[in-house]
């Protein structure tokens, strides 16, 4: 659920939709139709900014008459890169550092970057503005992996040719033009997005800078003892012939029997059954039943193990079973904590070479370790004569073997957790490899403890639970991968006299050096040989990505070198990364922070939700359902959404079902909204918890809060021109002419202006961004644009605007409150919206040539301005006023001036409150009199609308020669009609069965919502003739 900060939320989903009655500039929507959608875009995008790269936009062209994001947003990100305000100012000792978690190169970014990119922003823009000295250092990682299989795809869709066609070094330099490529795309969506990262230290994983600081590492954790070479298991994927880490792993539990597609097999493979085999007596026609989920592994099988306790099979403890394709005996060994006797046949086969607990009981037991895999997942020589088959054929022909012997004994259903690669889709094995390993467990105490203790904060705390988990239950880290793209380990194998080389799986044979020419002279020493004597072979394999990004927040800065960066920025402030990956990179950063430098990478770490689909789907490339920012920002007619999904390396039988859920979702693409739009809406979400289940339109909806806050600009500016002068100081008395001349609309919205910076500072501290962009849409939209300008409109009729010699004190006053409040607003909305608010800040006099709002003091309230008391009396007249709204809304009558409103006060301290009050009243509610009465038998009363304000408080429209009561009533009955069937509609969709099992949750719970809405409308309306009927029975009777 939202929380009470994000209550706009539903009123901003009404601007993508018909419904925009609470706004009064709703006209400024693109209109829904296809056609008119387009024509929008094309009108918008034809706009080319004439600015030269580098230099500041000219503002002394005219302001366009509605908001255009592609207009407001040009210029202005090379502009504040080339004048150096990305960069720290080196001036203040306070420093505020953050890297961006660098973006994997495996593709264009998703709207989930755009969020991750948002919070940094704001967060690095609002602590530039607060006087520190700020540094946001961005980079892009090169995804070792997940690259590595992108551009694999690519080369077999394009040319049909592997990388092994191509071999290792051709290989490697497809995969650096696509870094180049996506590099730069990457980074252009960074820009677009108007994140003020130092471009002048951006950093890649693999560039030269970086690559000597995993090399010191891997080298000064071998030596520490913290890295070592061992055989254990590892999560293995066939497809792709390499390890691969816990997070590239999907789980998925199958409650029971399904046909699964697994690369490289030409038949689905059935999963989530339960086998019951035979094993045969040596000497014996007797079986031992067992059952499992994975027929095959029997090949590696070497014990087969029961219960000590468990009286069935006690007496057959140390005797010997027949393995019936392979010349082996499986002993019948005890294990309590392997075996659960009331689980299956209470017997277990043991594989210790494909199964954690099974590896863990074969150590127990001293068990033969027999692997019967190959690394591309066919059966190997320990298979006897089911070598060279795939896997699951294999499994299949075992299955149809043990049936020949009368050795299988049926099947079930079984619930199943199944592993799958997230880059291939494979099927996970766990297989026994020799790795190079990380000792995780000294690193992982210092970091858990650094938490406890407060020195590290986690934020939200519900976090640290799971921080605490993964570290508190941490195993040995696998760092090598079987890999052609990414760092080669500095590992290296001595061929010593052109003999064979040492056996790569002994750890102690391997030489550890940053250089090949430091390796040659310690195997020499090692080996006391000569140079010409040996040979050395670099080891083949990569490091996990992640080991790599473990050292960014301080290889980035110069490490292991000493540099004025690495002395004056490290450690960092904070880290802001998505909740998902926090066990991946951010614990061990931490790790390896304490382990090569015995200091914590940064002071906090802000976690944020992860972005799903509106239906609360994860957003994934191979599901085709993320969301490039870009087509958010500029719009995306629906043909883009679908040439997107086409040129992905999705196979062509997804591509068809994604194309028909892009058609449902954006059937008239998507319309342009602007960065700014983008940021706000997206920042309004961050009080869903671990997920934010997004809307794209509702993010969409967000321009038209831009184009508000533009006309408010349009209606401003001018009053700034003539002789006005911005005020010098904020001292209320200074504002005005004299002392009374500040009317009560200045007061109260330099009040509200007072609180919202106030709320917004706080809220940033806590980093809770819906609150703070509660705050910030209430004032400007609510407070700012639709009370505030509404009561000074009347202050500079048609040619006041420029301020003279001979304005009155109170216009001067005005004037003077609204630039402040302008100004100040501008500056406080700035890390949220920087586009705009530059925009209209260099708009206002009294800006240098070269003076940027980005490098401005943020407002932090000005406690002289609060006063609760006006506050209070605002609120009792909006409340009058919009009761007078929504009666004159609900006859139909809403933009008629009204002429003469009746307020009955049955209080005499209210009545004293309303009286002063009456004009700014008759302006918000569009009067052109207000009378205040206190006696309810006044016979002015009669023949009027009343509406309950409160228990105090009536208002009574006159409604004498306002309303044609018969045609009114007819207006009315008609607009019923209509919504009655639109109910009835609504209902008959919301009821039929196959609507509910093949629309999407979000498209149900939308119609939902318009189906109550309607019903309301409608119990309105009926009200609403209700009171006409009786109204115009009391007319034709007086």
């Amino acid at each position: 659920m939202l929380s009470a900060y994000s209550r706009f939320i539903p009123q901003i989903l009404k601007l993508s939709t018909k419904h925009t009655k609470f706004l009064h500039h709703s006209s400024t929507m693109p209109k829904r139709g296809k056609k008119n959608g387009e024509e929008k875009q094309v009108e918008e995008s034809a706009y080319v900014d004439s600015t030269p790269t580098g230099q500041k936009k000219d503002m002394s062209i005219q302001m366009l008459p509605k908001y255009n994001p592609f207009q407001v947003e040009s210029a202005w990100d090379s502009w504040w890169e080339n004048r150096g305000f990305y960069k720290p100012s080196m001036e203040s000792k306070d420093t505020f550092m953050m890297v961006i978690p660098p973006p994997n190169v495996t593709g264009e970014l998703h709207i989930g970057h755009a969020l991750m990119c948002t919070i940094e922003d704001c967060l690095t823009r609002w602590n530039r503005m607060c006087g520190k000295n700020t540094l946001w250092l961005p980079g892009l990682d090169h995804a070792g992996i997940a690259t590595q299989t992108v551009v694999e795809r690519k080369l077999q869709k394009l040319s049909g040719v592997s990388r092994h066609d191509l071999g290792r070094e051709k290989f490697v330099e497809e995969v650096w033009k696509w870094r180049e490529s996506y590099g730069g795309k990457i980074c252009n969506q960074i820009r677009k997005l108007g994140s003020s990262v130092d471009w002048s230290r951006e950093a890649f994983t693999m560039d030269k800078k970086l690559s000597r600081a995993v090399i010191e590492a891997f080298v000064r954790m071998h030596k520490k003892g913290k890295i070592y070479r061992a055989t254990r298991l590892v999560n293995w994927s066939c497809h792709l012939s390499t390890a691969i880490a816990d997070c590239e792993v999907d789980k998925e539990d199958l409650p029971g029997r399904r046909m699964i597609t697994v690369p490289g097999h030409e038949h689905k493979v059935e999963f989530g059954i339960m086998h019951k085999f035979g094993y045969k007596f040596v000497d014996s026609d007797e079986q031992l039943l067992i059952e499992t989920t994975r027929p095959e592994t029997m090949l590696g099988d070497a014990a087969v193990a029961v219960h000590p306790d468990d009286k069935r099979y006690q007496h057959l403890i140390g005797e010997y079973l027949q393995h019936p394709f392979v010349d082996r005996r499986l002993k019948i060994i005890a294990d309590p904590i392997l075996v659960d006797m009331e689980k299956g046949t209470g017997v277990v086969k043991i594989t210790p070479a494909h199964d954690h607990n099974d590896f863990e009981c074969g150590e127990r037991h001293n068990l033969e370790q027999i692997n019967i895999l190959t690394e591309d997942g066919r059966i190997n020589e320990n298979g006897g004569k089911y070598a060279g088959m795939m896997r699951f054929d294999c499994r299949f022909q075992i299955l149809k073997d043990l049936q020949e012997l009368g050795q299988y004994h049926g099947k079930t259903d079984n619930p199943q957790a199944l592993g799958f690669c997230s880059r291939s889709n494979d099927v996970i094995e766990s297989v026994l490899r020799p790795q190079w390993w990380v000792d995780c467990t000294e690193m992982a105490k210092r970091s858990t403890d650094a938490v406890r203790n407060g020195e590290l904060k986690i934020t939200p705390k519900r976090e640290e639970k799971v921080f605490f988990h993964f570290m508190d239950n941490i195993r040995p880290w696998c760092i090598s991968r079987q890999l052609w793209w990414g760092h080669r380990i500095p590992a290296y194998i001595p061929v010593i006299d052109g003999q064979k080389p040492l056996d790569p799986d002994i750890g102690d044979n391997w030489i550890i050096a940053a250089t090949a020419e430091e390796a040659m002279t310690i195997a020499c020493e090692k080996y006391e040989t000569e140079e010409g004597k040996i040979t050395l072979e670099q080891d083949e394999d990569v490091l996990d990505t992640w080991f790599s990004s473990g050292l960014f927040p301080f290889a980035v800065l110069g490490w292991p070198e000493k540099s004025k960066d690495l002395d004056t920025f490290y450690p960092g402030t904070l880290l802001e990364t998505g909740g998902d990956i926090l066990f991946f990179w951010v614990c061990r950063m931490v790790m390896m922070s304490l382990e090569l430098n015995d200091i914590l990478p940064f002071k906090e770490v802000l976690l944020h939700p992860m972005v799903r689909t509106a239906d609360g789907s994860k957003m994934s490339k191979t599901k085709g359902n993320v969301i490039n920012p870009l087509f958010v920002i500029r719009g995306a007619k629906l043909n883009d959404l679908i040439e997107q999904l086409k040129s992905s390396n999705i196979d062509d039988r997804s591509i068809q079902k994604y194309e028909k859920a892009k058609i449902r979702d954006f059937p008239n693409g998507i319309p342009a909204c602007g960065a700014d739009a983008l940021r706000f809406g997206l920042l309004c979400y961050m009080s869903q918890g671990r997920s934010i289940n997004l809307n794209v339109n509702v993010v969409i909806g967000y321009r038209q809060h831009c184009n508000k806050i533009w006309q408010a600009a349009n209606f401003s500016l001018p009053k700034f021109s003539g002789c006005f002068d911005p005020p010098l100081s904020l001292d209320l008395k200074s504002l005005t002419s004299n002392e009374s001349s500040a009317s009560f609309a200045d007061r109260w919205i330099l009040s509200r202006l007072c609180e919202t910076e106030q709320i917004v500072n706080v809220a940033m501290i806590e980093y809770d961004f819906s609150r703070a962009t509660s705050a910030l849409y209430d004032f400007w939209l609510k407070d700012f644009c639709d009370v505030y300008l509404e009561l000074v409109k009347p202050l500079f009729p048609r040619g006041s605007e420029p301020q003279t010699k001979n304005d009155s004190p109170q216009r001067i006053a005005a004037r003077n409150t609204l630039y402040l409040a302008f100004d100040r607003g501008l500056k406080l909305l700035h890390p949220f919206m920087p586009f705009i608010t530059e925009e209209l800040y260099q708009r206002l006099p009294g800006r240098q040539k070269d003076d940027s709002i980005m490098v401005q003091s943020y407002p932090k309230g000005i406690n002289e301005w609060r006063n609760i008391d006006v506050e209070n009396d605002m609120k009792i007249a909006r409340k009058i006023a919009h009761s007078l709204r929504s009666s004159t809304m609900s006859l139909g009558i809403g933009n008629t001036v009204i002429p003469s409103v009746l307020i009955l006060c049955s209080s005499d301290s209210k009545s004293s409150t309303i009286s002063p009050l009456c004009g700014e009243i008759a302006t918000m509610s569009n009067c052109e009199q207000i009378i205040l009465l206190q006696n309810a038998n006044d016979p002015r009363l009669r023949d009027c609308l009343k509406t309950v304000v409160d228990a105090e408080i009536e208002v009574h429209i006159v409604l004498k020669g306002l309303v044609d009561f018969q045609a009114q009533l007819k207006k009315l009955a008609k607009q019923h009609s209509k919504i009655e069937g639109s109910i009835k509609s609504l209902k008959a969709k919301l009821d039929n069965p196959k609507y509910l099992e093949k629309v999407p949750v979000s498209v149900q719970e939308a119609d939902r919502e318009k189906y109550e809405s309607r019903k309301e409308e409608s119990i309105k309306l009926l009200e609403s003739i209700q009171q006409l009927e009786s109204l115009q029975l009391k007319s034709q009777n007086s």
